[in-house]
């Protein structure tokens, strides 16, 4: 046979009488690895060579013997024992050419086939190889720069070839293409002050949300995440990096595992995990299941609770000329699923969780496959400042029923319509607008900010003081005071049973997101539906309105 075609005999049966003639003679499982590696390096130094082959295995046990003979002398001189010449005409040897009788194009095509599995390797096998073969350097060389040994170098090295051989050779018949990665979509909510550190920032491409999905059940090297996404390993770990990372270089929707020790010993690159509460579809659906379980018995406790509190609700001091009991209520209602949920969280502290340390950030994410279902639920404030009335808020609802007048980020000093009803609280005369003024007033009267009586405008939307803005929801607090004790009892139990399930061990901690996942917004909805269906809550017209619509004053 010609020695071109040495390759192709170079199989797994082979390797282990190669890696048994070693073991032999060393007696060492690393130094057989490492004697095996140079036999194999001179095969395939022989196979880039012209000549024939008359009795192929007497060929390949000489070269096997020679080089334990150079093995043992170089090893009894402690010197290195490595290809001195140029590394760009050694390095086209590892992939499998067939020399003429496949021709050139096919030896091309292979030594494609090896840098693209390069690709492939960890970083740990990726820079021995990339620094031997490209950059010409010894094992000896190499080990300095890393901090190792020159053994675990001539390991990886070893290692490495072996499965870019293994990986070329499966690539054989298979058309490259491009890789695909399904959709794959998340519901991540926020808790607390994101400016510090948002790490949803840096988790906006498919291939970021895989790499998370391959996360949430068990750790994953880069190495696996590599295989099962079929994206090189040196993208993977760079993705995985900047996940750990997050926004802010300390919380990351990934975590970085202890290292490790990975196959034959080498040192492992280290595995990651999820770092934040996430559920698929069917978790989510149980987990909320709890909770609604519990909202026909919660919404008939509501029921008779705002109406026999009915003139406490009436006598908090608001600023309006008028007080109106839908709109007291539709702002009231909003807090009462939060209050649920906090005697909830209560009883799982006291109860179940009191030996769990819970974790303390500015800001945390929890979240969930996204399942197409749209609450469109929300609340968001934002705030402004000026010399009449000093830093005033203004609040507002959104859901089904009601339409939201702005969002987060909204530049609340430009709103003139929100002025002229903070001028409006003890009425505003018409003809006392300019015409500018009167188009604000009509736009106010038809988004519900104002109500006009005569040539009078007053405000509509509710207000009330800086300094009476802690007890807006005293009332409603006071749900917590028994009424809701046997429901919330029930839910904390099914609860705890579901979050030690569902939850890793390490992110216990993080339970109280795991609640609050569990209720918003289902548990609201339910509630609205339900009190709307009675005629208890009477919604907008046309779904903008003054309903759920608030604002608080410094100075007025």
């Amino acid at each position: 046979m010609k020695k071109q075609e040495l390759l192709k005999i170079m199989d797994e049966n082979l390797m282990e009488k190669l890696f048994g003639f070693c073991y032999a003679r060393t007696g060492d499982s690393q130094e057989a690895r490492e004697l095996c590696s140079d036999i194999v390096f001179e095969l395939v130094n022989a196979a880039n060579t012209e000549g024939d082959i008359k009795n192929l295995y007497g060929f390949l046990w000489r070269i096997a013997r020679n080089t334990y003979y150079d093995f043992a002398n170089k090893k009894r001189r402690n010197s290195d024992i490595m290809y001195q010449g140029d590394p760009e005409e050694i390095f086209p040897l590892l992939a499998h050419e067939d020399g003429e009788e496949n021709g050139e194009d096919d030896s091309e095509a292979l030594l494609d086939a090896v840098y693209c599995q390069i690709a492939f390797l960890t970083k740990a096998y990726r820079e021995v190889m990339v620094l031997f073969y490209l950059d010409g350097l010894s094992t000896a060389e190499i080990a300095v720069r890393q901090n190792t040994s020159d053994t675990a170098i001539r390991q990886r090295l070893f290692a490495a070839r072996r499965k870019i051989q293994s990986e070329v050779e499966e690539m054989k018949g298979i058309s490259p293409k491009p890789v695909i990665l399904d959709p794959i979509e998340y519901c991540i909510y926020g808790m607390g002050n994101p400016a510090w550190g948002d790490p949803r920032d840096v988790c906006t491409k498919q291939f970021s949300r895989h790499l998370v999905w391959l996360c949430r059940k068990r750790s994953i090297t880069p190495a696996e995440a590599a295989e099962q996404l079929h994206v090189p390993a040196v993208y993977v770990e760079e993705e995985l990096e900047a996940l750990r990372k997050g926004a802010n270089g300390q919380y990351g929707l990934v975590r970085r595992l202890d290292n490790g020790k990975g196959a034959n010993g080498i040192h492992a690159t280290g595995r990651y995990a999820i770092n934040f509460p996430l559920f698929d579809r069917e978790e989510v659906r149980q987990l909320r299941s709890v909770y609604m379980e519990q909202v026909p018995a919660f919404c008939r406790i509501v029921t008779d609770f705002v109406e026999a509190q009915r003139e406490e609700y009436l006598a908090f001091p608001y600023l309006n000329r008028d007080r109106d009991w839908n709109l007291i209520l539709w702002q009231q209602v909003h807090m009462m699923p939060s209050v649920f949920a906090r005697c909830v969280a209560r009883i799982l502290a006291e109860r179940y969780f009191a030996h769990v340390e819970e974790v303390e950030r500015p800001f945390s994410v929890y979240g969930y496959v996204e399942d197409g279902e749209d609450f469109g639920t929300g609340c968001d404030c934002v705030e402004a400042e000026d010399d009449i009335y000093g830093c005033w808020y203004v609040e507002n609802i959104y859901n089904k029923w009601i339409e939201g007048h702005f969002f987060c980020w909204y530049h609340l000093e430009d709103n003139q319509e929100l002025r002229l009803a903070l001028k409006a609280l003890q009425g505003l005369a018409l003809d006392s607008l300019s015409e500018a003024e009167k188009e604000y007033a009509a736009r106010a009267l038809e988004c519900g900010y104002l109500y006009r009586e005569g040539e009078m405008l007053y405000t509509k939307i509710l207000v009330c003081s800086r300094k009476d803005r802690e007890r807006l929801f005293h009332v409603t607090e006071g749900l917590a005071d028994g009424c809701l004790e046997k429901c919330a009892e029930t839910v904390a139990e099914k609860l705890f049973n579901l979050i030690r399930r569902f939850l890793p061990g390490y992110l216990l901690g993080e339970w109280r997101l795991v609640n609050d996942l569990a209720y918003e917004p289902v548990v609201l909805n339910a509630l609205l539906e339900s009190l709307v269906e009675k005629g208890i809550l009477v919604p907008p017209e046309n779904g903008i309105g003054a309903e759920g619509c608030w604002m608080t004053v410094e100075s007025f």
